[in-house]
């Protein structure tokens, strides 16, 4: 384990990878991205925006707010204690908690029919999507006149200001990586390889670990949904595969290249020759982290804080045996590229102006304040009562070097119930966005894929990938105009 501190190493070397990444975004959700995360909330988050151009605040108003799922019941505690103190500022504000959790396939309609929250969570790669489709405010004034806008973390800020104009406000964000139950390991007598593995390292670990006959995989790459593209093309870019290529105002399929038989072809040796995947391989993001809890995989890919926290939380793990590694590279000496993402807020555009405002005060009320910073204080508190772990995000919505990332480290520093990610295995984290067209689409027609290749030995990656890269080219890619 490691001292929190490092990770201001990692994202200053993070700006540096992805700083030609600013201002990109594409319109798909990351799956993950929606599942893995801790929230904005138990992150230290706000004060307020600027103060509007009329008085607001003697008006009546009301606002409807991405609200946590039942189930996540410290994070409910944390919205109600927020919007507790909301309302002792803003007295004349009232606050409906909305229990619809953000869907790319139900957007539209809830856009179509006025019924989307004037504040909704969204994920990194949505951004481009909804700018362009009309579904996200404009907030670039309202952000312009933030106090702490020059403090927000432009790793994830920049993945929603397109064309120059701010259309979200970032929460936490992650890079993919792979956990691993070191006990499971251990017990097995296999090797807990190092940070700076490879693919081959990860197939011969799942291999050694995976007792089929009672139930126990090796590695859970997930095989359902839409997440299955998601996982895989973790493994086309560290093979230097893209999902598709934009040049001369057209976008082409480029996932059918030879690094996209590469990676394909490691997927048919998990199944094939390790035997290594769970034998009903079908489970979505859920499954395969529950399975990662419940100590039926050793491994499970993902943004790491989802799985660590039900590892620790819910499958009663020990901190010393849950490792959060980097994607492997596809050879030695290669990068360990993960997909880049995170969790937004996006402002209703059919609000009004006085909505978009208080939506927005909202959103920041925490941000960069010593309220937030109690209130993240008394969240691990609360979970330490409970005898249950913190897990931070991997990246914050501030710049880690600033005055408030060292207050928060400072917080950190105070209690031994919060999970500390290894600095040898942060360090080599290299982020990668998605692309920026219809990358949903592309996730699902991956999905039927690769349930093809774990369903069908001797499956022909080549032809699987090139009949893929026509369909999503003519059905998707030919009817972009840029």
């Amino acid at each position: 384990m490691r001292k929190f501190t490092s990770i201001a190493a990692c994202l200053m070397a993070f700006s540096l990878i992805l700083a030609a990444c600013g201002g990109k975004s594409d319109n798909t959700s990351s799956p993950s991205a929606s599942q893995s995360s801790e929230p904005a909330s138990s992150a230290p988050a706000s004060t307020d925006s600027a103060a509007p151009s009329d008085d607001i605040s003697s008006k009546k108003i009301t606002i409807s707010i991405y609200y946590p799922t039942p189930d996540q019941v410290e994070r409910r505690a944390l919205e109600d204690d927020k919007i507790k103190r909301f309302n002792e500022k803003y007295p004349n504000v009232t606050i409906v908690k909305s229990d619809w959790q953000y869907n790319p396939n139900e957007i539209g309609i809830k856009m179509g029919a006025n019924e989307a929250p004037t504040l909704f969570n969204t994920y990194a790669t949505e951004g481009k999507f909804l700018a362009e489709k009309g579904w996200a405010a404009d907030i670039t004034d309202l952000f312009n006149n933030y106090e702490f806008k020059d403090q927000m973390n432009p790793i994830l800020q920049n993945q929603f200001v397109i064309d120059g104009k701010v259309y979200g406000l970032a929460q936490q964000g992650y890079v993919t990586g792979t956990v691993v139950n070191k006990k499971m390991l251990t017990d097995k007598g296999v090797a807990v390889p190092s940070y700076d593995w490879t693919w081959d390292d990860m197939l011969n670990t799942a291999k050694a670990v995976a007792d089929p006959g009672k139930g126990i995989s090796g590695i859970a790459p997930m095989g359902k949904g839409n997440e299955s593209g998601w996982n895989w093309t973790n493994f086309l870019f560290e093979a230097g595969g893209e999902i598709q290529n934009v040049a001369d105002g057209k976008v082409t399929a480029a996932f059918n290249s030879d690094s996209g038989v590469k990676a394909l072809q490691f997927y048919q040796k998990l199944k094939w020759e390790a035997n290594s995947i769970p034998q009903d391989w079908a489970l979505g993001w859920g499954d395969a982290v529950g399975a990662f809890a419940q100590g039926r995989t050793a491994m499970v890919i993902a943004g790491p804080d989802g799985p660590v926290d039900q590892a620790l939380n819910q499958g009663g793990m020990k901190p010393e045996d849950v490792l959060v590694f980097p994607m492997p590279a596809a050879q030695a000496g290669g990068k360990h590229t993960g997909v880049l993402g995170g969790d937004f807020l996006v402002i209703n555009p059919n609000a009004s102006k006085d909505e978009q405002q208080m939506a927005f005060n909202y959103a920041v009320f925490d941000y960069f304040s010593d309220k937030g910073l109690e209130s993240l204080e008394a969240n691990i508190a609360a979970r330490k009562k409970d005898n249950k772990y913190f897990v931070p995000p991997v990246i914050q919505y501030f710049k880690d070097d600033s005055e408030y990332g060292k207050k928060v480290r400072d917080v950190y520093a105070k209690h031994d119930n919060v999970y500390v990610y290894n600095a040898d295995a942060i360090n080599l984290l290299d982020g990668k966005p998605e692309a920026q067209y219809n990358t949903q689409d592309y996730y699902a027609a991956m999905t039927n894929i690769i349930q093809e290749v774990f369903s069908k030995k001797g499956s022909d990656p080549k032809k699987l990938l090139d009949d893929a890269a026509k369909t999503v080219q003519a059905k998707f890619y030919d009817t972009i105009k840029l």
